[in-house]
Formats: structure tokens, C-alpha cells, sequence
């Protein structure tokens, strides 16, 4: 069975949450390269992609340079979550990759519908569980999968993934070089680890 890219959501029906988006929201067309949440500035939405590719980014300091955490698909939430249910300052900056079609709702909406009844606060519950889960996953592949296995481990995840990012995008994302990438593509092909 192929696994999503996004596997917060596995097994957590968000019928509910889409619905509300998209009878609730409003709705924004965003060129590639668009900022949807502004770095270090108050979060205050959630958005619910019906077209498009966003990007999570953070900014290293030191290096000078900014990485990708992740990525939301056509069909998917983007937020930085929870910090969007209560107006708190954003730890990253989500910018389209694509020109991207979302509905957005605010934020403190959410967490009322959320907190409205016992059902809707276990799937609360459940999102937040699901983010743990697949962040912790992120994290240990970083420290017990090599270049090679990052890769695959990615492309098992999510294969169409090299036809909607960009190679810089997907090396920003797994840490790595673009030639290393390039490097692994063609070892793949030609039978080499």
C-alpha cells in the first residue's frame, strides 16, 4: 500500500474540517512564491488546499540560509499547527510552490468547532498525535537512514514527488546537496548503493 506524504491525517476521518473550510472560507488564489504564513509573525489561519503545493520553511541562522520541513499537497491542511488555533507567533514561513487554490478560515473558528464536542475534540486530539507521530518519524530517519535511504524512504512515501517539487526542493527538504541527489537518482538507475 502506498503511504501519503502527509500521514498526520491517516486514519482520521476531516471530512468535518474540509466541509467547514470550504463553506466557511474564503478563498485565495496564490501565485508561486506567495507567502501564505509569515515567519516569526502571528498565525492565525488554516487553510484547506483544493489546488497547489505549499512549502514549510524555517531559517538557519548560522547558515544563512532557509530549509524545508515540509510540504502540503492539493487535498491537504496547510497551518503552522496548533499555533494557528491561538494567534501565536509562527515558527515557519509557508509559501506556494505553485500556483495554489485554498480556503481559508481563521484559526480561533477552528478551535471552537474543535472544542464544540467530545467527538470533535478527539479528532483534535487525534491531528495533533498524527503531527507527533509523523515529525518524531522525520526525525529519527535523519539519524538512522543515510543520503540513500532518506531518498528512498521519500519516494516510497510519496512517488509522484519528483514530478511536483523541484530537485533543490527535495534536497532542501531531506538535507542534502542537489548533486547528492542526483547522484542517488543514478545509482538507483544503474544498480548502484
Amino acid at each position: 500500500m502506498e503511504e501519503h506524504f502527509n500521514s498526520y491525517k491517516t486514519d482520521i476521518n476531516l471530512d468535518f474540517l474540509w466541509q467547514y473550510c470550504i463553506n466557511n472560507g474564503t478563498i485565495h488564489i496564490f501565485k508561486r512564491g506567495t507567502i501564505f504564513q509569515q515567519l516569526n509573525m502571528p498565525s492565525n489561519h488554516i487553510g484547506y488546499i483544493q489546488t497547489g503545493c505549499l512549502k514549510y520553511t524555517v531559517h538557519n541562522d548560522v547558515d544563512e540560509k532557509d530549509y524545508i520541513t515540509g510540504f502540503a499537497f492539493s487535498g491537504e491542511f496547510v497551518a503552522d499547527y496548533p499555533n494557528c488555533l491561538y494567534g501565536k507567533t509562527s515558527k515557519v514561513q509557508i509559501e506556494s510552490v505553485t500556483d495554489s487554490k485554498v480556503y481559508i478560515v481563521d484559526g480561533d473558528a477552528v478551535l471552537r468547532m474543535l472544542t464544540e464536542s467530545a467527538e470533535r475534540m478527539l479528532c483534535g486530539m487525534k491531528i495533533m498525535e498524527g503531527l507527533f507521530e509523523q515529525v518524531y518519524s522525520n526525525y529519527i530517519d535523519l539519524y538512522s537512514l543515510d543520503a540513500h535511504g532518506r531518498y528512498e524512504r521519500l519516494m516510497k512515501r510519496c512517488p509522484q514527488i519528483v514530478q511536483q517539487l523541484s530537485l533543490k526542493d527535495i534536497a532542501s527538504y531531506l538535507r542534502l546537496h542537489p548533486n547528492t541527489i542526483s547522484k542517488i537518482r543514478h545509482n538507483i538507475t544503474f544498480g548502484k548503493r
